[in-house]
């Protein structure tokens, strides 16, 4: 059974799960939560980890080498169990290293480590990829968070996302699940974006490009997210049709093209390592009032 370790201050309190080190819970010092309660009536999902990769591959399978291997959406990682390998009052790791059930789907050895970090009212979450194989290795990474739509105490009031580089990056949409090639009218005007349940009527809306380094999510006047991301260069919006949440999804690599080969390392953004190196990610939110 998998277990949970929570992490404090005076300012949050978050709960993370051994499995697939996803965060269960975030609540702030006035008892708030604020993180999706994962509902299985909508989405079991609270804060899934995407590895080794993000969104789906063709017929569900990936290819290495010109071998194919079975893949789900996403990757396994979330419905992995992970190790507690450290934590104290602010901190914990979890750690995934290759399996032979890892190795019958991704012929790699690896080492996966997610952190949770509290510091002061900022929480970061971070993932470490380590290539311990003797070649060159392609992953994808991504998160893919849930918080409540709408915001504690913001009942009934527009939610917008602004990028801070006030950008009005591309969007991009999934056919079937895979990546469709076209880019579209970006929907933010001067970085900004009143959601609307209906935008996610289509499935996620994606921005492989130009949405920058951080956003905030919020009502105008309230309450709010602050994010900042890390070697994350592709944002995913989505929601569940009529579910009372919103995903706030940083990514470095994304699904497949439509049409095009499921071969791993021809995926977009897919990060390729040598053996022995590492990668790092990670997004950092505070919350703001």
């Amino acid at each position: 059974m998998p277990s949970s370790t929570r992490i404090a201050n005076q300012y949050l309190t978050v709960d993370v799960s051994s499995l697939g080190a996803e965060m269960q819970a975030l609540t702030t010092g006035d008892g708030r939560s604020w993180l999706w309660s994962g509902d299985a009536a909508f989405w079991s999902g609270r804060s899934p980890v995407l590895f080794p990769i993000v969104g789906k591959a063709p017929d569900d399978t990936v290819g290495v080498d010109g071998q194919s291997y079975a893949m789900g959406q996403h990757g396994f990682a979330r419905r992995s169990e992970f190790t507690l390998a450290s934590s104290n009052e602010t901190m914990c790791r979890y750690e995934l290293s290759s399996s032979p059930a890892t190795k019958a789907v991704y012929p790699f050895d690896f080492l996966l480590a997610v952190e949770h970090v509290i510091e002061g009212p900022v929480l970061t979450v971070s993932a470490e990829v380590t290539n311990r194989d003797q070649r060159p290795m392609p992953f994808g990474i991504g998160f893919h968070p849930a918080f409540v739509w709408p915001l504690p105490g913001a009942a009934g009031q527009d939610h917008v996302v602004t990028l801070d580089n006030r950008a009005e990056p591309q969007l991009a949409r999934v056919e079937g699940g895979l990546l469709a090639p076209a880019r579209l009218a970006s929907p933010f005007k001067a970085g900004r974006l009143v959601l609307e349940h209906s935008m996610f009527d289509l499935d996620a809306m994606i921005f492989p490009e130009g949405a920058g380094n951080g956003l905030r999510y919020g009502v105008e006047g309230g309450p709010a997210m602050q994010f900042h991301f890390d070697n994350l260069p592709n944002l995913a919006l989505w929601q569940k049709p009529g579910a009372p949440f919103i995903c706030v999804e940083p990514w470095h690599g994304m699904a497949a093209e439509k049409g095009a080969s499921n071969e791993l390392s021809a995926r977009p953004y897919t990060e390729t390592i040598a053996p022995g190196a590492t990668v790092r990610v990670a997004f950092s939110v505070e919350i703001v009032e």
